[in-house]
């Protein structure tokens, strides 16, 4: 490891608190430190949620989906676009109406209190699960280049220095810290993966991309493959990858909270639906890098080249094969992909949501904006130990970390639905719709097996988990809410026109 790439990759990390503190500033009230007083530009948001959802699952185990497999990972992004669209229409509008500043303050306001807390509570396990999925996937890089200079450490101690920087700008700076310094990491790893691209073409022989055609590296559409246990099967990826969005982007507060801090409901849809069409090329940005890199490696199989899993394809081609300070700038592209910070939502959750909905005292703004500083710290000690949990995975990561969110997913935007389209359910109601959909979930996860397409059987695709629990929420709430009268609505008066 070049001095050169070692000063970029420290330089980093020093950085990044530092610019948390100057662009954050000082946070006069809780809603300045949790939606940053709804002051932040549409473009600033865009980018934040695009490296928010992106992180470090993208940057190495999409190359490596392209290189085992093809462009068919880019259907779900067709899916994605299309879940956004829904959520800036359906769901935003009722955040910004009641001047929201978590997307389960909604649940409150339709069902109560035990429904907010419990969908709170969700959101809160599931997104330390998939953050510590996103923590050691960052590990796994800065591993092989710590190996390569000489030096030895397990991933917990990666997993802890990337875990106290990203605390620091985020209790520092609040939520307009974590939209500036996620918007420049996004820049960051972008130019990273632009830079990849530049010197891999330099490197492969002229013919390398007609060669990728003919062996089908290319193809986008996948129609033949099983609907029920093939990802990027493109129905699977589209309605799955579609669901799977709204649920990402209107019902988990990571993003919601992102989107709330925009000026008005307007720049809030652009920012989503923008970062619909960003994450479709971002993809294919990384998808051109792994055929890039099988072209490169010939389609040689990671394992066979001594590789310890599939996801150190990329990190191991940066740090053998780019010439100094290329490598070290790439290194920091992966770490900006990591410390986009959950710690803010999962803090603004805690109290809004749960602790305030428990306590028997009246906050003033104070008392909350401390609360939600000592939650930070809390969460940040948290989610350390949930990325120290993992430690091996034979699938590429980017699945791992979206089959995690899928046992929750179903029951939460399914939660907001039933409030929606079923006027008459109740918080008992939902309640025993969320449990239910939660186990129902769990039990086509783990249990039952599908028939391929190709003569076996396995496990449920990850995309379904979302349909499918939206599904089982609606109808068991539904059913449930068959025992109460309809629900009448007061007619509003209706508004005529009078001449002058």
């Amino acid at each position: 490891m070049h001095p050169v790439d070692v000063t970029i990759i420290v330089g980093y990390l020093i950085l990044v608190p530092i610019l948390g503190v100057l662009l954050g500033g000082r946070q006069r009230s809780a809603k300045d430190f949790m939606v940053s007083d709804r002051n932040m530009p549409s473009w600033a948001v865009c980018f934040a949620i695009v490296a928010t959802e992106t992180s470090t699952l993208t940057v190495i185990s999409t190359p490596t989906v392209a290189y085992l497999g093809s462009f068919t990972f880019l259907q779900l992004a067709l899916g994605y676009l299309v879940g956004r669209i829904v959520v800036a229409f359906v769901l935003l509008p009722r955040y910004y109406q009641g001047e929201l500043v978590t997307a389960y303050a909604y649940l409150g306001e339709r069902f109560g209190s035990g429904l907010q807390g419990t969908a709170s509570a969700t959101f809160l396990v599931t997104r330390l699960l998939a953050d510590g999925v996103r923590l050691f996937a960052t590990a796994i890089p800065v591993k092989v280049m710590l190996a390569a200079a000489g030096f030895e450490v397990s991933f917990w101690q990666i997993i802890l220095v990337i875990t106290i920087v990203t605390v620091l700008y985020t209790y520092l700076g609040g939520t307009r810290a974590v939209v500036w310094v996620d918007a420049l990491q996004m820049v960051l790893y972008v130019v990273g993966g632009l830079i990849a691209v530049a010197l891999l073409a330099g490197r492969l022989p002229s013919d390398w991309f007609g060669a990728a055609l003919a062996e089908g590296k290319f193809q986008l559409f996948d129609f033949s493959s099983s609907v029920l246990t093939e990802p990027y099967s493109f129905v699977t990826a589209v309605v799955g990858g579609a669901m799977l969005s709204m649920a990402s982007h209107g019902a988990d507060q990571l993003i919601v909270q992102r989107l709330l801090a925009t000026r008005t409901l307007r720049a809030s849809r652009t920012a989503l639906i923008g970062s619909g069409v960003l994450v479709f090329f971002q993809f294919g940005l990384f998808l051109l890098i792994g055929t890039m890199l099988w072209s490169f490696y010939r389609g040689v199989a990671p394992k066979e080249m001594g590789m310890a899993t599939n996801d150190d394809l990329f990190p191991t081609f940066i740090i053998t094969e780019m010439p100094p300070g290329i490598a070290g700038l790439l290194i920091a592209g992966i770490l900006a992909a990591a410390m986009s910070s959950s710690l803010n939502s999962l803090a603004t959750s805690t109290v809004t949501d749960i602790y305030q909905r428990m306590t028997t005292k009246q906050l003033d703004d104070a008392a909350v904006l401390r609360q939600a500083k000592i939650w930070v710290l809390v969460w940040g000690v948290v989610l350390f130990g949930f990325a120290s949990m993992f430690t091996d995975t034979d699938n590429p990561v980017i699945e791992l970390g979206l089959s995690i969110t899928g046992y929750t997913y179903g029951a939460l935007l399914g939660a907001f639905f039933l409030g929606l389209l079923v006027k008459r359910a109740s918080q008992t109601d939902a309640v025993v719709a969320f449990a239910v959909t939660v186990a129902v979930v769990a039990f086509v996860i783990l249990v039952p097996t599908f028939p391929d397409g190709e003569g076996g059987r396995s496990a449920l695709a990850f995309p379904w988990y979302t349909p499918i629990g939206v599904l089982v929420t609606l109808l068991v709430g539904g059913l449930l809410s068959l025992r109460h009268p309809p629900t009448v609505t007061p007619e509003e008066p209706v508004l005529e026109e009078t001449t002058p």
